[in-house]
């Protein structure tokens, strides 16, 4: 899709559109439909100028606008914003959520996809995705602390995986290396329908305290506007805004010119330069510049604000002259941010701008006018109510039904296929499944990130969750989980998605933390198959009702839409944050084993739920049945529980993808302590207890002495807790089937990742 021609023609103003009315204008070539240009020339009361065109174009994508997903989101908004847990100080509609975390402290936090990009030139693509959220984290106002990666990827052996994973994740890697921001979890998942369509879905964590909450907005008449950070550039002339909002054709990578390239050096200036003018009171409203760059500052603050908004395009600092208004409107060139400032506060901006190496260019003012007016050397070449660019696109009620296909898909359930009959085909299981590329260690991607950078990392994987002391003093902190399994959402999205939301909080909890608030990033294929938008519906819907059932929020995500190539298309991934806060990180429960002789216990209820199981995945290529049922009282009481055990439990394990066999060999491999187990008699089949999937569970362990302990606080909170073993020994040992000594477990284990990428 070519956003603007390289060819220049004379410049089309306001006043040439009012009198040039049927001029020939790209816009199907820009993403837009006959009547959405219908509708910007009513807007208008005429011909948009090739300048406004680009504008609304990129403004209205699928990306920007969401204007196939608004009408199912919309009922996020039905969850209080206030929690006995805590307080929602803003959401969704901001850069980010902003969660009140006592203390005088707030934490905002936000998840957002750069999937196309990072499919068309995966080293970019993937970094100028962190960057772009550490820019929507810094615009509140918060110094971002922290970032995490989920990843999706095609299969281990495929051409195309390995063509784009080790760009994804050195992109990641190099770009918050740079900024000296530690990576504390994420995930690797693998599976056929993401090849050719890899997901990138980035997370930052930023702290601030309350009072230095910023939102987007441009107030004040006559205030400055300040654009400040890297010249604009014709990389990422449409971005993100175009890539997003289209399916890839079967010819492969053919837009590289529009992915955004990154300088994270020039990010890290920005970074200090921003919390310098933050600190100093020089920020009356802030916008960062990401997808559909100048385009959405301009718009976005003037609706926000007093509603007007005068700009002289021809100030803009550019590394290319030779850029059109329009390319310069389009471009989401990187590290860039939009300040407004008033006058008497202009000096003083420029003055720390000019410390620390950053350009900064006053391009316009607040006005009164209502609208938005853009000038390109004394000509208009953009006069619009600000709102119809930003806000007041096209709202689709794109038609979904169930597919038909849904039936047979859950009646081929996974617990009707042929499963291990003895102890030694058990033993052949477990080393099968760990050394499966969707549970194998993934160090050969995290160690390419720093973990550690700061000092304030508590936990990072391979634990349940990454945790960060907020507070040096009092030891407060924060612990954050993100988790989808796309092969649940496919059997059922209503519950995929509450199983998603549930694992995350889960794993938050097993650190010790009280999940507070939650972000998604909604992945699916192309909103225009009713099959896909009966998934996305329905993954909505079970969003907001485990929501209000669990009582956290939802503070802001994302929506990536267009995930397929030709009719193949992926997996629905509804990937859900949970963010949780821990009075005391000394304190936390680590996820490994600790010490010899510790009693081990599996809490809550083990079922026989193997469709789509990783065993199903990974031993039989199978996908179908129903997901593991969904208890939201079950996982609030667990949750509970790790809390208030806190201090009691030496360490917590969630139990999911492999179920309790991946639970307890990730538990000794980590810590190099065995452990042998007991099935019988509390499991009728082994092979259901070890490899089950059912939700709601954790592994624990206690000292010897605490076990009636924790017996007592299991009984208060009504859940079933079996004792199964003690820890010890150089082996994983489970009574009467099998023992595997951790060396080879931990090399099989250790061994797929380097085999296949090196």
């Amino acid at each position: 899709m070519t956003a603007v021609s390289s060819v220049k023609p004379s410049l089309d103003t306001v006043s040439v559109a009012a009198t040039d009315p049927e001029r020939a204008q790209p816009w199907a070539d820009l993403g837009l439909k006959a009547d959405e240009y219908q509708r910007i020339r009513e807007i208008l009361g005429r011909r948009p100028t090739s300048s406004e065109l680009a504008m609304y174009s990129v403004m209205w994508s699928e990306h920007c606008s969401y204007k196939s997903s608004k009408v199912h989101l919309r009922q996020f908004g039905e969850i209080p914003q206030e929690t006995p847990a805590g307080k929602m100080l803003a959401g969704i509609g901001e850069n980010a959520g902003v969660i009140d975390i006592g203390h005088g402290y707030a934490i905002t936090f936000k998840i957002e996809s750069h999937n196309h990009p990072s499919y068309v030139e995966p080293y970019q693509g993937a970094a100028t995705g962190v960057g772009g959220i550490v820019r929507d984290i810094l615009a509140m106002g918060a110094r971002p602390v922290a970032v995490m990666d989920p990843l999706r990827f095609g299969p281990l052996d495929a051409d195309d995986t390995h063509r784009v994973l080790p760009g994804i994740v050195a992109g990641v890697g190099g770009y918050g290396n740079c900024l000296g921001l530690p990576n504390i979890g994420g995930e690797a998942v693998f599976d056929e329908t993401y090849l050719g369509n890899p997901l990138v879905n980035a997370l930052c964590v930023g702290v601030l305290r309350h009072e230095d909450l910023h939102l987007a907005k441009a107030s004040g008449t006559g205030n400055k506007v300040v654009l400040y950070g890297a010249k604009t550039g014709g990389d990422g002339i449409g971005g993100v805004s175009v890539l997003a909002s289209e399916t890839f054709d079967s010819d492969g990578p053919a837009k590289r010119p529009s992915v955004q390239v990154g300088d994270p050096f020039m990010e890290k200036l920005l970074i200090e330069c921003t919390l310098e003018l933050f600190a100093a009171g020089l920020i009356a409203g802030i916008q960062d510049l990401g997808g559909a760059g100048l385009s959405c500052a301009t718009s976005e603050l003037a609706s926000a604000g007093d509603g007007g908004m005068h700009v002289e395009l021809d100030k803009v600092p550019l590394r290319d002259s030779s850029l059109a208004p329009e390319e310069i409107l389009m471009s989401e060139s990187q590290e860039r941010m939009m300040a407004v400032v008033e006058p008497a506060n202009i000096d003083a901006f420029l003055a720390i701008c000019a410390k620390w190496e950053v350009d900064a260019a006053i391009i316009g003012e607040v006005t009164d006018t209502g609208r938005l007016v853009i000038d390109w050397h004394g000509e208009t070449v953009v006069d619009v109510p600000p709102r119809t660019v930003a806000h007041d696109g096209p709202v689709y009620e794109r038609p979904y039904a169930r597919p038909e296909w849904q039936d047979t898909l859950q009646a081929d359930a996974a617990e009707a296929l042929p499963r291990p009959a003895s102890g030694e085909d058990l033993r052949e299981t477990l080393l099968r499944l760990v050394a499966s590329p969707n549970l194998c260690d993934k160090s050969w991607i995290t160690d390419q990130y720093d973990r550690y950078v700061r000092g304030n990392t508590v936990l990072a994987q391979p634990a349940d969750s990454g945790m960060i002391r907020v507070d040096e003093e009092t030891n407060l902190g924060v612990s954050v989980a993100t988790d989808c399994n796309g092969r649940f959402a496919k059997l059922d999205p209503y519950a995929g998605a509450q199983l998603a939301l549930a694992e995350a909080y889960r794993n938050v909890a097993t650190g010790g933390a009280t999940p507070l608030a939650v972000s998604d990033c909604l992945n699916f294929g192309s909103p225009e198959d009713p099959a896909v938008m009966w998934q996305f519906a329905e993954a909505c819907r079970g969003l907001k009702d485990a929501c209000l059932e669990l009582g956290i929020p939802v503070t802001g995500g994302n929506v990536s839409l267009y995930n397929q190539t030709g009719e193949t298309a992926i997996l629905p991934t509804p990937v859900v944050a949970v963010l949780g806060v821990i009075e005391d990180v000394t304190r936390r429960t680590p996820s490994s084993f600790q010490a010899e002789g510790e009693r081990i216990f599996v809490i809550g209820e083990t079922r026989e739920e193997l469709s789509g199981s990783e065993w199903a995945h990974v031993v039989h290529r199978h996908l179908g049945g129903r997901p593991p049922a969904v208890d939201l009282a079950a996982e609030k009481a667990l949750a509970a529980l790790l809390a208030e055990g806190v201090g009691l439990l030496t360490s917590a394990h969630d139990l999911s993808d492999g179920g309790l066999a991946q639970a307890l060999a990730e538990s000794a491999m980590t810590s190099g302590i065995g452990a042998s187990v007991a099935l019988a008699p509390a499991f009728a089949d082994p092979f259901v207890a070890l490899f089950s999937e059912s939700a709601g569970r954790a592994l624990v362990t206690t000292h010897l002495h605490d076990a009636d302990a924790l017996l007592r606080l299991a009984a208060k909170h009504d859940l079933v807790v079996t004792e199964i073993g003690v820890t010890g020994g150089s082996s994983l040992a489970v009574e009467g089937q099998f023992e595997v000594p951790l060396e080879e477990l931990t090399a099989a284990w250790r061994a797929t990742l380097p085999a296949a990428l090196g």
